[in-house]
């Protein structure tokens, strides 16, 4: 009797992998137990990790399609396959990241740093006789990773930046306290639209105040935080990429390059006012000049929290919003290119050959390297 009831306990096992993918098997890795589970829509909470097991076999194409965001990274057994630079539609080969080896089952994983990937676009496409435009290969030397609960890191960027929001938010609001008369003068819409009979000794006051440098500064933080979040980097030019060379991961160094940058260049421009305004002949419009791109620039910077937090809530659930936040930098940096540009031309026609060619060397040239390190980093 003992052996027939040892006999009659069944216990199922689990499905075998499919050489696709199934759209209601995929599974969340269970920190507490240090295991998969199943996930399910609507009770589980969204996760930055998914992970399924597929049936490969070296040797055999088995194209994957999916939609992915900046940052977004595929495995196969714990070894990245696919890291995604940009947004957009891609197909990879997940046979081809496999080395010669008999059919066996092997663990899909999907990660989104900083968000959540779209699974439900993750497809087992049909073999494509050409690779379309935005498609990316497996790459030759993947990266290794040691730990399977790894994607649930990266939570620290998103939380690190949220924390430097949070700090940016706090310092406005100490300047706001300290320097109420100043920071008004500076939000003055009317002000800024010409219409205040004071803008002429607006633009006259002295740029290098206490409270100027400290908006400066503040500005700097804000933008490093957004292009940060962007992933914005300078990947696409090699020389500035060999010189500053910061890995993704570091968030905080990342985002202290690009401030020290910003203020760098906040400063610095006006050295090079002062030097083309001496070298076309028009000393008298320098400090105006200045005070015009600082006015515009600390104006305009108020918004970029706003434009921060909108795509730090939005972008797990709707993946346009990061291009609303780089047109926003697109717009920063033209609005005050074409500020500066009326101002000037009150004083003095830009029909004057000079003011052309000094305008043309102060900003226009500037805003082309701008655009295409902070907006055009990754080519279409």
């Amino acid at each position: 009797m003992a052996v027939a009831s040892r006999a009659a306990e069944y216990r199922p096992l689990p499905p075998a992998p499919t050489p696709g993918l199934s759209a209601d098997n995929w599974l969340l890795h269970d920190a507490l137990h240090n295991r998969l589970i199943l996930y399910l829509p609507g009770y589980h909470a969204p996760a930055h990790a998914y992970y399924q097991w597929v049936r490969l076999q070296a040797g055999q194409p088995l194209p994957l399609s999916f939609a992915a965001q900046p940052g977004l990274s595929v495995f196969i057994d714990n070894r990245l396959v696919f890291r995604a630079s940009k947004a957009g539609a891609y197909t990879i080969d997940l046979g081809r990241s496999l080395p010669r080896q008999a059919t066996a089952a092997h663990l899909l994983a999907v990660w989104q740093p900083d968000g959540f990937p779209a699974i439900g676009s993750f497809t087992a496409a049909p073999a494509l006789e050409s690779t379309p435009k935005g498609a990316m290969a497996v790459t030759s030397a993947p990266v290794r990773t040691t730990n399977l609960a790894r994607p649930q890191q990266a939570t620290l960027q998103s939380q690190s930046l949220l924390l430097g929001l949070l700090v940016v938010g706090l310092l406005y609001g100490i300047v706001r306290s300290a320097y109420p008369a100043g920071l008004a003068r500076v939000l003055q819409i009317a002000d800024f639209m010409g219409t205040s009979a004071d803008a002429p000794s607006f633009l006259v006051r002295p740029a290098f105040t206490l409270l100027n440098l400290v908006l400066t500064l503040l500005f700097a933080l804000s933008l490093s935080l957004l292009l940060t979040a962007l992933h914005t980097d300078f990947s696409s030019l090699p020389l500035v990429n060999q010189l500053l060379k910061v890995p993704e991961s570091a968030t905080l160094a990342r985002v202290g390059l690009y401030a020290g940058l910003i203020v760098a260049f906040m400063l610095g421009k006006f050295l090079i006012v002062e030097a083309l305004s001496y070298i076309f002949d028009l000393r008298p419009l320098a400090t105006i000049h200045y005070r015009e791109f600082l006015r515009t620039t600390l104006l305009l910077g108020l918004l970029i929290p706003v434009v921060l937090l909108l795509l730090l809530s939005l972008n797990a659930y709707w993946p346009y919003v990061v291009k609303i936040a780089n047109g926003f930098v697109l717009v920063l940096l033209t609005v005050t290119v074409l500020r500066v540009a009326r101002t000037l031309h009150q004083h003095t026609s830009l029909l004057n050959l000079h003011l052309f060619a000094y305008l043309c060397a102060t900003e226009i040239l500037p805003l082309a390297v701008l655009l295409k390190l902070i907006v055009f980093t990754y080519p279409d």
